[in-house]
């Protein structure tokens, strides 16, 4: 078999088996965020924190919730690092040094994953499970939290109340991601992966010395990290490592995981607000970039000339022999239009085009299908703004879902969408314009612009991802990018609450002949362009100083 077609049926059997869960997991979701009753371990956890499941909050008070909790998680994250070298279960590894704590503790809190440390080298099992792991969970359920916030919004009418963001979140781990996750993590387990609390052994003789690894609960940190579209790895090589990512099997399990939640949110979105179509409006958008971007992504690293990409059936550098182009490819579209960042392959040594794809797939905002929560309420902000371009076009007010969207509304989606690409570009300029942070660079010309460039983009989208050739570990790098994670997560959660909540308290605006279709194919279209300029004229600049100059060069 040619590793073309064994990529296209890979390809295949992944969108059959996103298309088989689509119905059941969105229903049962729905059903989950609907749903006035509380299982009894969700009640103890109400009696624990002392909160209220049955209070309706408004937009400031849910988000006080989510913002208290968050510091509070970064806050315990970053002393458990601080005190490991005095843990039980450390393996013998040292306290993490302040300005890493912070940046791990702000990047796991935020779901972005990013990690500028050696995991086996760094962590030991406490840090590891009761720490990240916890992480990747709660993260996760927040940011489907806010993401059923704005769902509420623009069901309900003449009320600010948008749910209980304590219900949510305790609904979104006990019920959603925990039983996911032990039949996944079991799925690992048979594929290879490992799951266990062993300490660190040498596994085999070497010239010049022995190779050690230790080991620890993989499989089910693996299935939680892909499933709440985290990225964080237990070892440095990430989904690469065969203790995390054994064989093609568990590589093509794992990318269903990333996707699976974040596409089938948008049956959720459509059950909640009373028309599946709308759903399908949403999917067929986020559905249409995620296999252009997948088919791109395929064409340049196979299409590569040269002999020795010639022999090796397309560009190998960086990849994997067990996953081959066709699984790095697809696992590298999946992990980077959502907020997963976790990698099979090593974005850096991919095509100069292949690289940018994988760019761009992060600055669109990761809403196809986007992060776990992140990708619907990202792609909704992205309808309301192409709603309002079409009412400017035909000169009426805009609506959606039967909402006005007016000023106040235009204003919050704009400041949304806006925060991001300025993280971006700037800390990417100030650490261009310095000689320290440049000095991290392992490349340079266009590669090491796309390295510090690649760095920010995956911290301010809050994915987590690495170029693999940029030296992050520094005083510099750690801070900055954990400010871009904790800002690039926490300040378009404001606004998009404060949206949810103004869209509540309107009356709906009846139907009429001049109402805009949103359910139909043209609006999808419509909202693909509205997507593909906003983030074109954003960062084409930047793009065109780094990975279009190398492709172009090559």
């Amino acid at each position: 078999m040619s590793p073309v077609l064994a990529g296209v049926l890979q390809l295949l059997a992944l969108i059959v088996a996103l298309g088989l869960s689509y119905r059941p997991l969105g229903d049962y979701m729905a059903k989950v965020y609907s749903s006035e009753k509380h299982l009894r371990v969700e009640k103890w956890i109400y009696k624990g924190i002392g909160a209220d499941p049955g209070v309706e909050m408004r937009w400031p008070a849910y988000l006080r919730g989510v913002l208290a909790f968050s510091a509070v998680s970064v806050l315990f994250l970053y002393l458990l690092q601080r005190v490991q070298g005095s843990l039980p279960g450390s393996l013998g590894f040292v306290s993490i040094d302040p300005d890493q704590a912070f940046n791990t503790a702000a990047s796991f809190v935020a779901n972005t994953n990013w990690q500028s440390y050696y995991g086996e080298q760094a962590m030991g099992h406490v840090v590891q499970t009761g720490g990240l792991a916890v992480q990747n969970f709660v993260s996760a359920a927040v940011g489907i939290a806010v993401a059923v916030a704005l769902v509420r919004g623009f069901a309900r009418s003449r009320t600010g109340e948008l749910g209980n963001f304590w219900a949510d979140l305790v609904r979104g781990v006990v019920r959603i991601l925990l039983p996911i996750s032990v039949i996944g993590a079991l799925v690992l387990v048979a594929c290879g992966a490992i799951q266990n609390f062993a300490g660190i052994h040498e596994v085999g003789q070497f010239v010049g010395g022995s190779q050690q690894w230790n080991g620890g609960a993989v499989a089910s940190q693996e299935v939680i990290k892909e499933l709440g579209t985290n990225g964080g790895g237990y070892f440095n090589a990430n989904s690469a490592h065969p203790f995390e990512n054994p064989n093609p099997l568990s590589n093509l399990f794992e990318i269903y995981l990333i996707l699976v939640i974040p596409f089938a949110l948008t049956r959720t979105f459509g059950r909640m607000v009373g028309s599946l179509k709308q759903g399908y409006a949403i999917l067929g958008t986020m559905a249409a970039i995620w296999v252009v971007f997948t088919g791109l992504m395929m064409w340049t690293e196979f299409a590569h000339h040269g002999p020795a990409f010639d022999l090796a059936g397309g560009a190998m550098e960086g990849k994997e022999t067990r996953f081959g182009i066709g699984g790095s490819s697809i696992f590298a579209v999946a992990t980077t239009l959502t907020s997963t960042g976790a990698v099979n392959s090593f974005h850096s040594s991919y095509t100069g085009f292949g690289g940018g794809i994988t760019m761009l797939g992060m600055q669109l905002g990761e809403i196809a299908p986007g992060g776990v929560g992140s990708g619907l309420y990202g792609m909704l902000i992205m309808a309301v703004i192409a709603v309002f371009i079409a009412g400017l076009m035909v000169g009426r007010t805009p609506e959606y879902l039967g909402k006005k969207i007016g000023t106040r509304e235009i204003k919050f989606a704009a400041c949304s969408i806006l925060v991001t690409p300025a993280l971006v570009l700037g800390f990417t300029a100030v650490a261009m314009a310095l000689d320290t942070p440049s000095n991290s660079m392992t490349n340079s010309g266009a590669h090491g612009f796309s390295e510090i460039l690649y760095a920010y983009t995956s911290g301010a989208n809050n994915n987590g991802s690495a170029f693999a050739g940029l030296n992050a570990d520094t005083q510099w790098f750690n801070s900055t990018i954990g400010i871009a994670m904790l800002l690039g997560r926490f300040l378009p959660m404001v606004f998009v609450l404060a949206l949810a909540g103004s869209l509540a308290e309107q009356t709906p605006v009846p139907e009429t002949a001049g109402t805009l279709r949103t359910e139909k194919p043209l609006f999808t279209g419509l909202l693909v362009g509205t997507i593909m300029i906003i983030t074109g004229l954003t960062y084409f600049p930047a793009l065109a100083l780094g990975p279009l100059a190398e492709g172009l060069a090559a």
